[in-house]
């Protein structure tokens, strides 16, 4: 990555980028129009009477009450959907969190979709899927029960983790670029820096409040998908991930995002300050 690519200006970056990329002036735009593309979506999928398979993030997340509100003017039933949240907080010893603990992703997805959906348009329950730190195999089984994943929707982090799969290498050991690729669910401890970027952020740097481990949706699933969307309204954090994704053919096992190179149909939207030049 160059000091020219860097500060490329933003309308150069959208023609050159690798990938379609949507750049919305703000985060209230983005949220908006990721909305109505989800909504879209299942309204399509079922006016042909076929399924809504989607792996989601909490995280961007401000997308799913309009989605919600959407749905529930438009009378979009998600009966066929199967929704797979992608990941979750876990407590020092690998548990689950309470549904109503601040970091609960399960307690997010509540009220911010399940809560707004009339409950006459709500998916069956064994269809909302979450990955299940005593069953780590059941995330992948569901996927293929429901017969895979349509799409992924999936923000990142500022190192490119996808879902918590940061990078796994440390001076210890490295895991090979195509290892990761075909990762599974499995609970990780999270990275010193992702504690402390999300202390602060909500904490107010207290990281002793932050979980310090999770449990993620592997790379093989996300991978299999039909398409992978990803999405950012990270500002400044996710300049310069977004540029070495959107600017490059580079893959490793540092940086989850970059597997996606190795996938067929991939989207990027995000907020202008993401796609923002840089400046050094």
């Amino acid at each position: 990555m160059t000091p020219e690519m860097l500060a490329m200006p933003t309308d150069q970056l959208q023609r050159l980028s690798r990938y379609l990329l949507t750049i919305l002036p703000d985060k209230s735009a983005l949220y908006e129009h990721i909305a109505h593309l989800m909504a879209d979506e299942i309204a399509n999928n079922n006016s042909q009477n076929k399924p809504t398979r989607w792996i989601v993030p909490i995280g961007p997340k401000n997308q799913y009450p309009i989605l919600a509100r959407l749905c529930n003017e438009r009378r979009i039933s998600w009966k066929n959907v199967w929704i797979f949240h992608m990941d979750d907080w876990l407590d020092w010893q690998g548990r689950p969190l309470p549904i109503d603990h601040p970091f609960s992703l399960r307690g997010w997805a509540q009220r911010l979709i399940y809560d707004h959906l009339d409950p006459a348009l709500l998916p069956p329950a064994e269809q909302i899927v979450f990955p299940d730190p005593f069953d780590l195999d059941g995330f992948s089984k569901k996927i293929k029960q429901a017969g895979g994943i349509d799409t992924t929707w999936a923000g990142f982090g500022y190192r490119g983790h996808l879902a918590f799969n940061e990078t796994p290498n440390n001076r210890w050991g490295r895991v090979s670029e195509a290892d990761f690729a075909a990762s599974k669910t499995r609970i990780v401890h999270l990275l010193e820096d992702t504690l402390i970027a999300h202390s602060q952020r909500s904490t107010g740097g207290y990281t002793q409040a932050i979980p310090q481990m999770a449990i993620t949706c592997g790379m093989a699933d996300i991978l299999a998908s039909k398409t992978i969307h990803l999405l950012t309204d990270g500002g400044p954090w996710k300049q310069w991930m977004l540029r070495v994704f959107l600017l490059t053919t580079h893959r490793d096992s540092d940086h989850a995002i970059t597997l996606c190179h190795r996938h067929p149909d991939v989207r990027m939207t995000c907020d202008a300050d993401s796609a923002a030049p840089i400046s050094i």
